[in-house]
């Protein structure tokens, strides 16, 4: 042993002495932290939140596309009304009622979202037969006139066509 009281033998001693400017080391503190049960409740919220919000954005999305497809069916209406003003020629959108399809002049047809069910009232002479009917425009811009009722779950889309001008409205409604 020296005069400082440290034994010879422990120069790391001796090293933090003088590193600390001769003075013992202070005694070491508590670390202050979160637990590994902390921090795993922390990580189940987070998956379960995370979880819970992609349950919400596919149902929105889901919502959306299916509010689309009756915005697509009247521009398709629109777009038909278009071509007979342009042709100078009556052109048809057919609707299939029983795979809820449609189909403008010369285009591909164009199903609904799953779980979409439609209906169309129009002129008897548009009938094709009990699942399929038409809506006409003629040059004119007139139309053989009518509206289709889309339904999902408790919205109602009502589409509506003038037989005098031809124009095209859509109204959302719930149930």
């Amino acid at each position: 042993m020296r005069g400082d009281g440290v034994p010879a033998a422990l120069p790391a001693v001796r090293l933090l002495r003088a590193v600390r400017g001769g003075r013992a080391a202070a005694p070491a503190r508590a670390v202050r932290g979160f637990t590994l049960l902390e921090l795993l409740a922390v990580i189940v919220l987070l998956a379960l939140a995370m979880t819970l919000a992609g349950f919400a954005l596919s149902r929105s999305l889901a919502d959306a596309r299916v509010a689309a497809a009756g915005s697509d069916l009247a521009a398709a209406l629109r777009w038909t009304r278009s071509r007979a003003i342009a042709s100078g020629r009556s052109t048809a959108l057919e609707l299939d009622l029983a795979d809820a399809r449609y189909r403008a002049a010369d285009q591909t047809p164009v199903s609904l979202p799953a779980g979409m069910r439609i209906t169309l009232t129009t002129a008897a002479s548009e009938r094709i037969d009990a699942a399929r009917a038409r809506i006409r425009f003629f040059p004119d811009g007139s139309s053989t006139g009518g509206h289709i009722v889309l339904t999902r779950g408790g919205h109602r889309w009502r589409i509506d066509v003038a037989w005098l001008t031809g124009s095209v409205r859509i109204r959302e409604s719930a149930g």
